[in-house]
């Protein structure tokens, strides 16, 4: 007998043994799977009716919380303004709306987002669509226009008590005259009170402390005087 039937077959010298190694591991492949991609959220402008923002913008958070879209739906804001309205010598601030008739609203432009808009009582269309179609891109909006959007907004992040105090105190709002140029005021108080004059001017007009200039007549004579914003009211 030949030592060559007693000793086991070789392995051809091509073939390659198997390498467990190479193959990925199983939690490693379900993870790749089951991770979703990140969502990116971009701002966009909506048309809505006027006068109907706020209870609009309720309605689709409402939807968007039924529907299980908040991961594709971040902030819907009705920007506003402050505002010192002067009355009766009495300073008053409140919030008017800055864009009557749309929304700001952070989302993420798909299907879901698109049908969840046109659905709801109200809304129009995203401003700025480009292309052809039913479902035309709209254009989002540049991060510094966000910024100046969100200007005024009540909204602090970071939990800073500070910096929300320098920020109510900086957002006070511009003040906001019952007359203007060529109307004709009563002074309230100081030397010239009760006298009566046409504007000519009102300088600093969009600061916290605004200057007008009143023509009086005295002594049979036109005369200008400077007086603050609060020393006079519309006749």
């Amino acid at each position: 007998m030949s030592d060559e039937q007693d000793t086991p077959p070789t392995q051809p010298a091509d073939a390659t043994p198997a390498a467990p190694a190479a193959v990925p591991p199983a939690d490693a492949t379900a993870t790749a799977v089951a991770e979703p991609p990140a969502h990116q959220k971009r701002w966009y402008v909506v048309k809505v009716q006027s006068g109907r923002e706020d209870s609009i913008r309720a309605a689709l958070e409402r939807r968007v919380k039924l529907e299980n879209l908040e991961p594709h739906v971040g902030r819907i804001v009705v920007p506003v303004e402050k505002i010192t309205e002067v009355r009766d010598g009495k300073r008053r601030i409140k919030k008017v709306k800055k864009f009557p008739g749309y929304l700001f609203c952070e989302v993420e432009f798909n299907e879901h987002v698109l049908y969840l808009f046109r659905e709801t009582s109200g809304v129009g269309d995203f401003v700025g669509g480009t292309g052809t179609g039913p479902n035309k891109l709209p254009q989002p909006m540049s991060d510094r226009e966000v910024q100046r959007m969100l200007a005024d907004q009540d909204e602090v992040t970071g939990g800073d008590k500070k910096e929300a105090a320098a920020s109510e105190e900086s957002a006070k709002g511009r003040i906001k005259l019952d007359y203007d140029v060529g109307d004709t005021v009563k002074v309230r108080e100081g030397m010239f009170a009760n006298m009566e004059g046409p504007v000519k001017d009102i300088a600093d007009r969009d600061s916290q402390t605004p200057k007008v200039k009143v023509v009086l007549t005295i002594w049979g004579r036109p005369v200008e005087v400077d007086l603050d914003y609060w020393q006079v009211d519309r006749v």
